[in-house]
């Protein structure tokens, strides 16, 4: 982990020959005011103060089906494939070597995927210390699948900087994962042995499905996040391997040699494209972000990228870069602090022992019942509670912008 004053590339960071496109050193602006726009919705969602109050917009869907906030993590993903493509060709023009970029990239997905293990363990460490159990934590996680997608799309990156590789690599991704959870028997799905979805069980099961079934047995008694399945299981880093693939391709297109509105258009045709496919593929593989489906990848990577063309014309291309974009901007380039303060933050303030009612909670919990749970609409209540907790997470996070520290792995 390194912590340093501000880099003029984009990070995540990567690919073999030179690519045209911008000067090489030069923020894309739009591409850290998405990923700064993603991690403060991210912050506001997994922030809720009470899940069952909260609009539905603010919610995951329960099992099939999309809402806008089962489309904040494969944002990031997607902004993620993008970043490489510049951080990549800005330390190639420097003078950096493959070897040594294939180095880095391995060092930074290991601290990640460990960042991810602390950020899933912490409370449990904190309640139950010195006593830690380690045979129960939990393994899998949003940080850990990020670097897992980091560190394969980067590594791909640069041993072939095509875009019809990666064009492939998507559709064998995708097509591979839905082979895989149409047609393989779920081992022990039926009392007499393996289930075929469709025919012996219902496609998808919430529980009988190749990725919970894969789950359990790679770390039997560690299911703790959802007892018998995990929302970022093994299998499904597969599509989401295609998430940020398409990402990647966002990026190359928006490095190319074409002016600036070709590019947004490109953007907007290539969203339209994907929410297309995406929906009709959606007809006989349902959108799951659990899942991570398929056709789930697609639907979400088309959003993603209409919003990145979104800001890509507003910013790049019209030149609307006031002060509307800073807080986009301070999260932004230190998004994985960001997404550390907010993690970490609930669990240190619960060693706080408050009174209420006759009982103990943390200072959180205590602030939403005595502010908050006082607005009549329950709904504005946890949207009011989720936007002051983005507020509260954001001030060290400016004040490391303001510092020039930038928290790197």
């Amino acid at each position: 982990m390194t912590v340093t004053a501000p880099s003029q590339t984009n990070d995540p960071g990567p690919v073999s020959g030179p690519a045209p496109g911008p000067v090489p050193g030069r923020r894309l602006i739009s591409l850290d005011a998405v990923r700064g726009l993603t991690i403060a919705f991210m912050i506001m969602v997994n922030n809720n103060g009470s899940e069952h109050n909260a609009w539905w917009f603010m919610k995951h869907a329960d099992w099939n089906g999309m809402t806008p906030t089962d489309l904040v993590f494969p944002t990031f993903l997607f902004v993620v494939g993008a970043s490489i493509v510049f951080a990549f060709e800005t330390r190639l023009h420097k003078g950096a070597t493959r070897a040594q970029l294939a180095w880095q990239t391995v060092r930074r997905a290991v601290v990640l995927f460990c960042f991810g293990i602390i950020v899933n363990n912490f409370g449990g460490v904190l309640n139950s210390f010195p006593h830690v159990d380690f045979g129960g934590w939990r393994i899998y996680g949003v940080l850990q699948r990020i670097a897992i997608c980091y560190l394969i799309a980067s590594l791909f990156y640069l041993w072939d900087r095509r875009w019809q590789t990666k064009a492939i690599a998507i559709v064998v991704c995708l097509v591979t994962y839905w082979f895989l959870m149409r047609w393989v028997p779920v081992p022990g799905a039926l009392p007499t042995g393996p289930g075929m979805p469709v025919r012996d069980i219902p496609f998808l099961d919430k529980d009988q499905n190749l990725v919970a079934w894969l789950d359990r047995h790679i770390f039997p008694g560690r299911m703790l996040y959802e007892t018998v399945r995990d929302p970022e299981g093994l299998l499904s880093d597969l599509p989401a391997l295609g998430t940020a693939l398409l990402g990647m391709l966002a990026g190359m297109w928006m490095r190319s040699k074409n002016n600036l509105q070709t590019k947004a258009a490109g953007l907007a045709g290539g969203a339209a494209a994907l929410i297309a496919l995406g929906s009709l593929w959606a007809l006989e593989f349902p959108l799951n972000k659990k899942l991570w489906t398929s056709s789930y990848v697609l639907a979400a990577a088309g959003i993603s990228c209409g919003l990145l063309a979104l800001f890509f014309w507003a910013i790049e291309v019209k030149g609307w870069r006031g002060k509307w974009t800073v807080p986009f901007l301070i999260l932004g380039s230190n998004s994985i602090a960001a997404y550390m303060i907010s993690e970490l933050l609930g669990s240190v303030l619960d060693l706080i022992h408050l009174s209420y009612n006759g009982r103990h909670i943390g200072p959180l919990a205590w602030l939403y019942v005595n502010v908050f749970a006082k607005i009549p609409d329950g709904g504005l209540a946890s949207f009011a509670y989720s936007f002051t907790y983005l507020v509260i997470c954001f001030i060290p996070v400016w004040i490391m912008y303001r510092k020039k520290i930038f928290l790197k792995v």
